[in-house]
């Protein structure tokens, strides 16, 4: 028989595991302290990607040995969402607590899906926290989740639930005829919660925008009611606490009369935008959100904790509840022992087996404070009005939207102008310098710099508009050369 030394995965020699994993969070904390150094993004070379296709390992490897190959081929290709240069998208920074508190609850290795222990009393502290911090009231739940686009999923799960009754959950939705209601400016994941939810993606009506990217409330109402005459069931209004796109925040106080007025569930996505509220200068421009019926949002962005953190709260826990809950003899609760302590997250979404994303998210909180964070933000949404001044500046590029939080979409003027731009946005890239992304404003292809990383700062700005115009002028070269060629061999 085999012994149980021999089917342990624990290391045989514990003091030099211990050497190399001091060694690795020696060089993790380098390589936060150092990043400004390094390059933003750079393309993996075709050889190392080709590593990345090795045979299935059956037999095992000397733990230094598979750390090196991380060293080589992972950490110089990751996506430098952690640079202060990274301006693409809208991706959090991460912070060195975060990162030493993920590997606290690494060791933990807790199964946060329910029962008694400690890290389903650190989520409930967060669920909390994020209570006080959208003044929603007691009888509110919360759930971490992957990100906001599975919050956004639940949302829109238990608003179905809300419309057609409990009774649903067995029967399916039939012939039900519901509608939803959200702008052409959210995003994308919103449609694909309506699909996942069963209703189709026709069920979800896009509502045109203003001139500052808000949902039309005029609009909205006039749709509602028609969707009414011709029989439909109108149940659900999403709007935006930051746009992807613009980071426009829709006119929340108006989008919840809507809600009130004609009995529809008011949920919004604040994949980001939602922490603003822990600014001061930025909350009220959130007013309204504390009257949500939910809300989706991620602390893995402006919150700053590593990925991934997402969380949802809900106003009425009945609600949530309802939509979610499923007993079952192998989850029978106990007054006291391991299965005390209800209710236990799994009662609120999807998943039994989860990770404890509440502990990384503790620690944030607990260690940062959120002044400090809120400051983070605050400062976020400055340098993006500072590349405005940058850009009204220099005659060649031009503004396609305003910052209305952190997030700027401009151009370099082309004859072109999309395909230049196209180009030009990854030419920065591939620079190493700055990382901005593009999106399409007003029909027009823009480049689009988000700031979310705290470690951004004014000089980087300053890199980013550098690059721009020197990635720009080796475009236009290549173009003249090009023309030149043609010319040549007409």
């Amino acid at each position: 028989m085999t012994g149980d030394r021999d089917t342990s995965l624990d290391p045989a020699d514990w003091s030099a595991f211990r050497d190399l994993a001091h060694r690795m969070l020696d060089d993790s904390i380098d390589h936060l302290e150092h990043v400004r150094g390094r390059p933003v993004w750079q393309p993996m070379p075709d050889d190392i990607r080709r590593q990345f296709r090795a045979a299935l390992p059956q037999a095992p490897s000397d733990l230094g040995a598979v750390y090196e190959e991380f060293a080589r081929n992972v950490v110089p290709y990751a996506l430098g969402n952690v640079h202060p240069g990274f301006m693409g998208w809208v991706q959090g920074g991460g912070t060195p607590v975060g990162m030493v508190a993920e590997m606290l609850a690494a060791s933990l290795n807790a199964n946060a899906g329910g029962r008694d222990h400690s890290a389903i009393e650190v989520e409930r502290q967060i669920v909390e926290w994020a209570r006080e911090i959208f003044e929603f009231p007691p009888t509110a739940s919360g759930l971490f989740v992957t990100g906001t686009s599975m919050a956004n999923l639940l949302a829109v799960l238990i608003a179905r639930t809300s419309a057609l009754g409990a009774s649903s959950r067995r029967s399916g939705i039939g012939d039900a005829r519901l509608r939803a209601y959200t702008s052409t400016a959210t995003h994308g994941c919103v449609t694909k919660a309506i699909d996942i939810a069963g209703l189709g993606t026709d069920a979800l009506r896009k509502i045109p925008t203003d001139a500052r990217h808000r949902i039309d409330v005029g609009q909205l109402r006039q749709a509602i009611h028609a969707d009414r005459a011709a029989g439909l069931q109108p149940f659900l209004v999403v709007a935006s606490a930051g746009t992807v796109d613009a980071g426009a925040i829709d006119d929340l106080g108006a989008v919840s009369s809507v809600c009130r007025e004609e009995g529809l569930w008011f949920h919004v996505d604040g994949a980001f935008g939602a922490l603003a509220k822990l600014s001061p200068k930025l909350a009220p421009r959130l007013a309204g959100l504390e009257l949500a019926d939910s809300i989706a949002f991620d602390f893995h962005k402006w919150g700053q904790v590593p990925y991934d953190a997402g969380f949802l709260l809900v106003r009425d826990s009945a609600r949530h509840l309802e939509a979610f809950s499923s007993p079952a003899v192998y989850l029978r609760r106990e007054a006291r022992g391991m299965a005390a302590g209800e209710v236990w997250p799994c009662d609120l979404g999807p998943d039994l087996s989860r990770g404890s994303r509440a502990l990384k998210t503790w620690f944030t909180l607990k260690t940062l404070g959120l002044n400090r964070i809120g400051a983070a933000i605050a400062r976020s949404c400055e340098l993006a009005r500072y590349l405005e001044t940058r850009i009204a500046a220099e005659p060649r590029l031009e503004l396609l939207a305003p910052a209305q939080l952190n997030i700027v979409c401009y151009r370099y003027r082309a004859n072109d102008p999309d395909r230049f731009n196209s180009e030009l946005a990854i030419a920065i890239q591939e620079s190493g310098i700055a990382a901005p992304s593009t999106t399409i404003i007003g029909g027009a292809l823009a480049i689009r710099a988000c700031f979310i990383n705290h470690r951004t700062r004014a000089e980087d700005v300053d890199a980013l508009i550098d690059a721009t115009l020197k990635c720009a002028a080796a475009i236009e070269r290549q173009d003249a050369q090009s023309r030149s060629n043609v010319n040549t061999f007409a």
